[in-house]
């Protein structure tokens, strides 16, 4: 009898090009660890918002700005209660920068780039 696979959460996460050479020497299966001033990681919950970031943030600070999704175990997810940091569609998942390597272990799959913007 096979077990089935665990049921997943598709995330999305705006990056810039720093952010995104690092998960590749990941081999796009974890996000790195958090720099000092940056004490949260944050996956957002709809693609429209991470393109919103990418475009209109990453693009101005970092040159280049890039949407990834991802799959995490959605039973593992429950335990980061849903963020609105805006509007209704502006929702994350605040993960801190301590569980960050628990956060990647139950990544399901590869970190993808879906969409990527430049000046």
């Amino acid at each position: 009898m096979t077990s089935r696979p665990p049921a997943t959460t598709t995330l999305w996460r705006p990056t810039g090009p720093k952010e995104l050479d690092l998960v590749r020497e990941l081999e796009w299966r974890a996000w790195p660890p958090r720099l000092p001033e940056q004490p949260i990681f944050y996956p957002v919950l709809n693609e429209d918002y991470a393109v919103r970031i990418a475009r209109d943030w990453n693009v101005k600070h970092n040159g280049a700005g890039f949407v990834t999704r991802f799959e995490v175990e959605s039973d593992f997810l429950r335990r980061y209660p849903v963020q609105r940091a805006g509007g209704e569609t502006i929702l994350e998942l605040w993960v801190s920068a301590e569980e960050l390597d628990e956060f990647n272990a139950h990544i399901v799959g590869t970190i993808e780039v879906v969409q990527e913007f430049h000046p």
